[in-house]
């Protein structure tokens, strides 16, 4: 069985229905999955099916909606043990091409897989945004490092990703102790952890972010915020929509050029 993590609190709760219906149709079909969805929301979609276990989760705000993921999922570690493998994709997904077993990382792999983060594929490792704070558990010195790997779709052999949760929910708090936020959360955390394994690695077909110009084939895409309010209104910062009709994807291009070329990063991040 295929354990699916999937965390839509407070207004990111509108991308559920898409993402489970797409899954479905594309996500290892003809295979047992189980979707475990962590959610304040009051009514998920299909919510009454044998294939969804709703689990309550408060929003936490930004940005702990994300950097204790770890912690929800431990929260239910004795089911997640049921699972065969567990993945974890961003709430703002869909698939959109057919993705089956030949994704699953073997023990070559050390159980693990990551994508390839789409803003930085083609850049030099000097232009990675890891986290250069020796104070941090995430911490990558300059010169380390060969790949930038996504937040937003990880997983693994059940064993191998439990150890990566437990050991990520130990650093964060590490972290916390001293009153310290890795620079891009638990992506940041996700890379050092990374950094001494072997993952399988998949391309940038596995997190092809909407309208966004690489060259790949999309088996997913990750869909702009901004075309549902932004970022600041999901994260319940502001009351406010973001009005997309006014956002002007050349500008975007422009201002990210100047930014060493970060456009994929500066769309994609929660």
């Amino acid at each position: 069985m295929i354990g699916i993590l999937y965390i839509c609190t407070g207004k990111y709760a509108i991308f559920w229905k898409k993402f489970f219906l797409s899954a479905e149709k594309f996500l290892f079909p003809g295979h047992e999955k189980k979707y475990f969805v962590f959610t304040d929301a009051q009514q998920l979609y299909a919510e009454k099916s044998h294939k969804i276990q709703k689990i309550y989760q408060e929003t936490l705000g930004w940005p702990y909606d994300t950097l204790f993921r770890f912690k929800m999922f431990l929260g239910v570690e004795e089911y997640l043990k049921k699972c065969d493998y567990l993945l974890f994709f961003n709430a703002n997904i869909v698939f959109v091409d057919t993705i089956g077993p030949t994704i699953l990382p073997s023990e070559t792999n050390d159980g693990l897989l990551a994508v390839k983060h789409p803003g930085f594929w083609d850049k030099p490792s000097s232009g990675y945004l890891y986290d250069r704070n020796s104070g941090s558990t995430a911490y990558i010195p300059e010169g380390d490092g060969e790949h930038y790997f996504m937040g937003g779709f990880n997983g693994g052999q059940t064993a191998a990703y439990l150890l990566l949760i437990k050991t990520l929910n130990n650093n964060i708090h590490t972290d916390l102790d001293k009153d310290v936020i890795a620079l891009w959360h638990d992506e940041s955390h996700l890379n050092r952890y990374l950094l001494d394994k072997n993952p399988k690695i998949l391309s940038p077909a596995y997190g092809f972010v909407e309208g966004y110009d690489i060259p790949f084939k999309p088996k997913l895409i990750v869909l702009l915020k901004e075309k549902y309010g932004g970022h600041d209104y999901l994260r319940n910062i502001s009351d406010k929509k973001l009005k997309h009709s006014k956002i002007s994807f050349k500008k975007i291009k422009s201002v990210a050029k100047k930014l060493s070329c970060k456009l994929g990063f500066l769309k994609y991040r929660q």
